[in-house]
């Protein structure tokens, strides 16, 4: 089937539509030898090279990883620190939709599917996404108010996000809280709580859309079902928020 050049290359996974489209203005695509033309389309049988190299469309993989504390969300590390890929099958070019950072641990998309992770990290389809997040200190019926009607960060005011208070213990003192975040800003929760002044103790990520972590332990993966698919995709695009100036440049920060 013909598709815009621009799109095929979003979905081999080698950059989003917007770049792949900066790629054919700046000549760096060919069709079958020739330079590609921004609109241009092709089909499976053509040869797309970008930069000169190749780019194969592999069988689409999709896998719902609960990330580990202490591991990177990318696929290598010059300093040999363990990556997601120690706990993902071999053999497969996979990259993370969106990231957690080293300490965050829990649900965590990984596929090879570009116009998907495009597709649920941009801006204006962002899936809210729900944490465990346990913090030094009595979180207040306040600060949950403050938090549902959005606070001021150093990089403007946050959507609401839907909070609760979980549980709390006196000895020691913490609190459990669970927030549900509309959009990706870079270390959104840890900011939030330092805001307030509470100390992370620890982040997991437990659901994005409809679909949780449910009995998978931290460690493991497994393959999405393709109704699990089709139902992210659906929620998605059923997703228009309005995302504040300073979260469209960045797509989805680490947590």
């Amino acid at each position: 089937m013909k598709e815009r050049i621009s799109k095929k290359i979003a979905a081999a996974g080698i950059a989003s539509r917007r770049k792949a489209e900066e790629l054919i203005r700046a000549g760096k695509v060919s069709v079958n030898g020739h330079i590609a033309e921004l609109g241009e389309q092709a089909d499976d049988d053509d040869v797309i090279t970008v930069n000169g190299r190749p780019i194969s469309f592999e069988e689409k993989v999709y896998y719902l990883l609960n990330k580990p504390a202490k591991v990177l969300c990318t696929v290598s590390d010059d300093r040999g620190r363990k990556t997601i890929l120690s706990y993902l099958p071999d053999g497969k070019r996979i990259f993370p939709v969106g990231r957690l950072d080293f300490d965050t641990t829990g649900f965590l998309l990984v596929t090879n599917d570009g116009a998907f992770s495009n597709l649920l990290i941009h801006p204006r389809h962002h899936l809210p996404k729900t944490y465990l997040c346990r913090v030094g200190g009595q979180f207040t019926k306040k600060q949950i108010r403050q938090l549902e009607h959005g606070i001021l960060l150093e990089d403007g005011m946050t959507l609401p996000a839907e909070t609760e208070i979980v549980s709390y213990t006196e000895h020691p003192k913490e609190t459990l809280i669970s927030i549900t975040l509309q959009e990706g800003r870079n270390r959104e929760i840890r900011r939030m709580m330092n805001y307030f002044h509470h100390p992370v103790l620890s982040l997991q990520r437990i659901s994005m859309g409809s679909l949780t972590l449910g009995e998978l332990k931290e460690g493991e993966y497994r393959p999405l079902q393709k109704h699990e698919i089709e139902l992210l995709k659906q929620e998605a695009m059923a997703q228009s928020v309005s995302i504040p100036a300073a979260s469209r440049s960045s797509r989805e920060g680490s947590m």
